[in-house]
């Protein structure tokens, strides 16, 4: 949600320096007309001439970059960014478990790779303490991390 607020500001941000910096280019290029008309009727070589050598286009030019790049991080975020995705589970070899691991491992799996550890408890019927022993068997193994979140821990395949 957090994301698709931050993704709507930058679109309004964008959209609204895009007037912003039209209104000006209109400005500008207008004032640059005049000038050198002004500078041709005072018979002013347009090498000499002040329009000719103004830095402010490459400044607008670099403005608009920003804001179509703000515009396009502003949709992205908007309307393409999923949060919460979870990365790719990497394979494991379910030769190497025993059948709980392999039950703890299917288990959190199926849960898009994260579960509470009173969750597979409940699943498994096993006490706390032979739980306790699977899963610090299976994080040495480098195939899920526990993270306590607090009175409960949570379990994350790798």
């Amino acid at each position: 949600m957090q994301t698709k607020t931050i993704g709507a500001g930058l679109l309004t941000v964008s959209i609204i320096l895009l007037f912003i910096l039209a209104f000006v280019k209109v400005t500008t290029d207008e004032q640059a007309r005049l000038l050198c008309e002004s500078a041709h009727e005072q018979g002013i070589k347009i090498q000499d001439n002040p329009a000719h050598k103004s830095n402010l286009s490459w400044l607008l030019t670099i403005a608009f970059g920003i804001t179509f790049i703000m515009l396009g991080v502003g949709i992205y975020l908007m309307f393409f960014y999923k949060a919460g995705e979870k990365a790719l589970i990497k394979p494991v070899d379910l030769s190497r478990l025993d059948a709980n691991e392999k039950q703890v491992y299917e288990f959190v799996k199926a849960r898009e790779g994260s579960a509470y550890q009173s969750d597979i408890i409940k699943e498994m019927g096993l006490s706390k303490v032979r739980m306790t022993r699977i899963l610090d068997k299976m994080e040495s193994k480098g195939i899920l991390e526990k993270k306590r979140r607090g009175m409960t821990n949570i379990v994350v395949l790798k």
